[in-house]
């Protein structure tokens, strides 16, 4: 699976990924705004007919984010696997797993071998 990848995680390198064989992620941030991962979602829809997901990484930020347009852009463009990293992903486990979206973590804990931060 392609990691969510800052710069570089658009829907010619996570179709290549999916066509490859892999499960390609596009990343959400690195996309301005939500309508303009909409439109990367679709250009990787018409590279690749494999699978492929979206990574949406959850920090805090000096300038605010539109996360829920992100989120929105997700599910009304059908994406069925989102790859969360940063924050817990837990109030928005209810409406990914509502749309039938299989959640992925990124976890980093040392102590133990498995993500119960958010549930999912």
């Amino acid at each position: 699976m392609m990691g969510g990848m800052h710069y570089v995680g658009y829907a010619e390198l996570a179709a290549a990924v999916s066509e490859a064989g892999g499960l390609g992620v596009i990343t959400a941030l690195t996309q301005e705004n939500p309508e303009a991962l909409r439109q990367e979602i679709r250009k990787c829809r018409d590279l690749t007919s494999k699978p492929f997901g979206v990574n949406l990484t959850l920090l805090p930020s000096l300038k605010p984010l539109d996360y829920p347009g992100y989120v929105r852009a997700i599910v009304e463009e059908d994406v069925k696997i989102v790859e969360t990293a940063g924050r817990s992903p837990k109030d928005l486990v209810p409406l990914f797993k509502e749309h039938g979206v299989l959640i992925t973590r990124q976890c980093v804990q040392r102590t133990s071998s498995t993500c119960r931060c958010c549930h999912c």
